[in-house]
C-alpha cells in the first residue's frame, strides 16, 4: 500500500498529475451516515460533525478537493433511505452528541447518557448503521440536551435569530412532527383525523378559521415538541456550519445531494402544489422491467410557473429549497435524477409505472389524455414508432421548446446558484440511465455537466457514451455509485465471460492503442479481476473529463454494495467506513494516474516523463 497522506510532498505529486491530465475536481463520495467513528465513539450512525467526521476530512485533503454527501434531509422513522428525507429540515442523526457532552454547549448533554447510548449500540465499531436503534437513542439523548438547554443562556439569541429567519418552513416543518406525535404515526397518510392531514391546504374559508383553531390547539398542546424539534435543526445547522468552515480550511468543498423527490413531510405541508393522484417515478429499465414505482408527488406545472412565465408557488418553493443548499455547500449541489426537472415520468396512483397503464412523460405527450395540457412536445415532434417510454420518441424541439423544458433549470436551479455567489459549474446533474432528447437538450442548452458510469458501458456499442473515447470534458466521469456494485465486484463478475471479453477488447483499444501485446493484455483483464480493476480505474483519468469521482467503497476496496435499489430495511443503506480507515489498503493512485498518463499515448507520456518517474 502506498501512503498517501505522508507528506505535502505526496500531495504535490498527486496535485501535478491531476492537472497534467486535465482534471479540475477529484471528489470522494460518501453519504453522510457511512462517514465512520471514534472507538468509544459510535453512537450507531455516522456523521460529518463528529472528530471521525474530521478526521476523514482531513485524510480527504491530502487526495481530494471536494467529498460528494448524500442527501441530509430528515427521514423516516422507518426508512433510512436517504432520498425520502425532507428538502427543508436536516437528518438530526447528522449531530454529534459528543460536542453537547462539552464545554463548548455548557455539557447540556451528560457524559453518562452519552456513554449509555455508545455502549448499547447493536453495531458498535461494526462499520454498519444501527438505524432502529439511533433513531430512538438519539432523540432521547437531544431530548436531554434540549431540557438542559433552556434553563441555560447558552445560545439563546442565536436560537431566536435562527427561528426567525427559518421560520418559512421551519414551523411547517414542526407543527408535523407534533402532529405526528398526536397521530401516532410520523406517515401522514394514515392519520385518522382527517383534518390534520390537510391542515395546511383549506380549500374555503370556511375550513381555513377551523384548521387554524386546530393549528392553534396542536401548538398549544405541543408547545414544547415544536420548540424540541427547532432547537434540534438549531444544534444541526451550528455543527453543520463548523464542518463546512473546517473542510474549506483544508481545501476541501462539501457538495450536497438534492434528490428530485419530496418526503411525505413536504408532501404534507405543500399537497395543494402538488397533482392530485399521480406520482414521479422511472419507467421500465435495468433496475426493474415494471418501472420503479417511487411513490412520490408531482408538482403541478401551473403552480410551478404562472402564466406570464414568472414564478409561481411551487418555483418559489423550489428556488427557496436551492438557495438554502448552495447557500451551505459552497462545493455545489448534485441533482439526482435531473431528468425528473425536465422530463419527468409521471403514472397514475394504484398503477404501474407502465404505458399500458397510463404512465407518461410530463411535458412530453400532447397524444395523452390527461397530460396533454402540460405538453411541451407537439404531436408532429414525435416518432410514432417508438412507445412513449422510449428516450428518442421526442425526435424535434425548436429553440423555444427548449427553453421551456429548461425553464425550472434556468429560473431556479441556476437563478438559485447565481444569487449565492456560484455558476452552473456548481451544479451537477445526474443524468445517468434514461436520457430523454429533451434533457439532453436542454443541457446542451445550459452548458450543464452531468455524468459518466463506466462501469455501465454497453461494450457492444462502439459508440456508447460511458466509453472512454467517447467521454468529454464537461462532465463528472465514476466507475459507480452508491446505487452500484463496487468495481471489485464488477471485475470479479466478468472474469471468464463474453462480455468481460467485449470489455477487454473496448479497454485495449481506447487505452493501449500503441501496446505491441494487445492480444496478451486482453486475454489477461479477462482472467486477471484485479487487473480488471485496476485498468477500470485508469480509464476514468485516462478519460477527458474534467472531473472524477470516486465512491468509497472504490477507494478503499470494500466489496460489500451501499445501495440495492428497490430494497428496504435496516440493511440497506447502513454500509460505513470502518474506524480504522486510515491504515486500511486502498487503491494505489500514484499507480493509477502513472499508467493513465502512459494511457494517453507517448507523446503525452514524454511530456510528463519527469512526472511518470515521480509516480513510479
Amino acid at each position: 500500500m502506498v501512503c498517501l497522506t505522508c507528506n505535502k510532498r505526496d500531495t504535490k505529486v498527486l496535485r501535478d498529475a491531476l492537472r497534467a491530465l486535465g482534471k479540475d475536481n477529484l471528489a470522494l463520495i460518501i453519504h453522510g451516515g457511512s462517514f465512520p467513528a471514534i472507538d468509544g465513539e459510535d453512537t450507531g450512525f455516522g456523521t460529518f460533525n463528529s472528530n471521525a467526521g474530521h478526521n476523514l476530512i482531513d485524510f480527504a485533503s491530502n487526495i481530494f478537493n471536494s467529498i460528494q454527501l448524500g442527501p441530509a434531509g430528515k427521514t423516516k422513522l422507518k426508512d433510512s433511505s436517504p432520498y425520502c428525507g425532507t428538502i427543508f429540515s436536516g437528518n438530526t442523526l447528522f449531530i454529534d452528541l459528543k460536542k453537547l457532552t462539552q464545554k463548548e454547549w455548557n455539557y447540556i448533554l451528560s457524559v453518562e447518557t452519552y456513554n449509555k447510548i455508545v455502549e448499547n449500540n447493536p453495531k458498535q465499531n461494526s462499520g454498519r448503521t444501527a438505524y432502529s436503534y439511533i433513531t430512538k437513542a438519539q432523540n432521547d439523548g437531544l431530548r436531554e440536551a434540549w431540557n438542559n438547554f433552556k434553563s441555560g443562556k447558552l445560545y439563546k439569541k442565536e436560537f431566536e435569530k435562527f427561528k426567525k429567519e427559518n421560520s418559512f418552513w421551519l414551523e411547517n416543518d414542526s407543527l408535523y412532527e407534533a402532529l405526528s406525535l398526536e397521530n401516532g404515526s410520523d406517515y401522514w397518510y394514515s392519520w385518522k383525523n382527517e383534518i390534520d392531514k390537510k391542515l395546511l391546504n383549506p380549500t374555503n374559508n370556511e375550513e381555513k378559521e377551523a384548521f387554524s383553531k386546530r393549528i392553534a390547539e396542536i401548538k398549544d398542546k405541543y408547545s414544547d415538541e415544536i420548540e424540541f424539534y427547532k432547537f434540534c435543526q438549531f444544534v444541526l445547522e451550528i455543527q453543520n456550519e463548523e464542518t463546512k468552515k473546517f473542510a474549506l480550511s483544508k481545501g476541501i468543498k462539501m457538495i450536497a445531494d438534492r434528490q428530485v423527490a419530496f418526503s411525505d413531510r413536504d408532501a404534507w405541508a405543500y399537497q395543494s402544489l402538488f397533482m392530485p393522484g399521480w406520482y414521479l417515478g422511472c419507467p421500465p429499465d435495468y433496475f426493474s422491467k415494471d418501472g420503479q414505482a417511487w411513490g412520490f408527488p408531482v408538482m403541478d406545472p401551473e403552480k410551478m410557473f404562472n402564466q406570464n412565465g414568472s414564478l409561481g408557488e411551487g418555483g418559489l418553493l423550489m428556488k427557496n429549497l436551492f438557495k438554502k443548499m448552495f447557500k451551505e455547500n459552497p462545493g455545489g449541489v448534485r441533482i439526482d435524477h435531473i431528468v425528473g426537472l425536465i422530463d419527468p415520468w409521471v403514472y397514475k396512483a394504484g398503477r404501474k409505472p407502465m404505458c399500458e397503464e397510463g404512465a407518461g412523460r410530463l411535458y412530453s405527450s400532447p397524444e395523452h389524455p390527461e397530460l396533454a395540457k402540460y405538453a411541451i412536445a407537439k404531436m408532429e415532434d414525435l416518432d410514432w414508432t417508438l412507445e412513449a417510454d422510449k428516450e428518442k420518441r421526442v425526435k424535434s424541439l425548436s429553440d423555444e421548446q427548449i427553453k421551456l423544458y429548461g425553464r425550472l433549470i434556468e429560473k431556479v436551479v441556476m437563478a438559485a446558484a447565481k444569487e449565492c455567489g456560484l455558476d452552473k459549474n456548481a451544479i451537477v446533474c445526474e443524468d445517468l440511465g434514461t436520457l430523454t432528447n429533451p434533457v439532453d437538450a436542454v443541457m446542451k442548452q445550459y452548458g450543464l455537466q452531468g455524468m459518466r458510469l463506466t462501469q455501465f458501458v454497453v461494450p457492444e456499442k462502439p459508440e456508447h457514451p460511458y466509453r472512454c473515447k467517447n467521454i468529454g470534458e464537461h462532465v463528472w466521469n465514476m466507475v459507480g455509485t452508491h446505487d452500484n456494485n463496487p468495481i471489485a465486484s464488477w471485475a470479479e463478475s466478468m472474469i471468464n465471460t463474453h462480455e468481460g471479453y467485449l470489455h477487454a477488447k473496448n479497454l485495449v483499444e481506447d487505452l493501449f492503442a500503441e501496446a505491441e501485446n494487445k492480444d496478451d493484455i486482453i486475454v489477461r483483464l479477462t482472467q486477471d479481476k484485479d487487473y480488471l480493476t485496476f485498468v477500470k480505474l485508469t480509464e476514468i483519468f485516462a478519460s477527458k473529463a474534467r472531473n472524477v469521482q470516486i465512491f468509497f467503497t472504490d477507494f478503499f476496496q470494500i466489496k460489500e454494495t451501499y445501495n440495492t435499489p428497490g430494497t428496504s430495511g435496516d440493511q440497506n443503506w447502513s454500509l460505513r467506513l470502518p474506524n480504522n480507515f486510515d491504515s486500511m489498503e486502498h487503491i494505489d493512485l500514484y499507480k493509477i494516474l502513472k499508467a493513465a498518463i502512459i494511457a494517453r499515448g507517448s507523446e503525452f507520456a514524454s511530456k510528463n516523463a519527469a512526472l511518470i518517474e515521480k509516480l513510479s
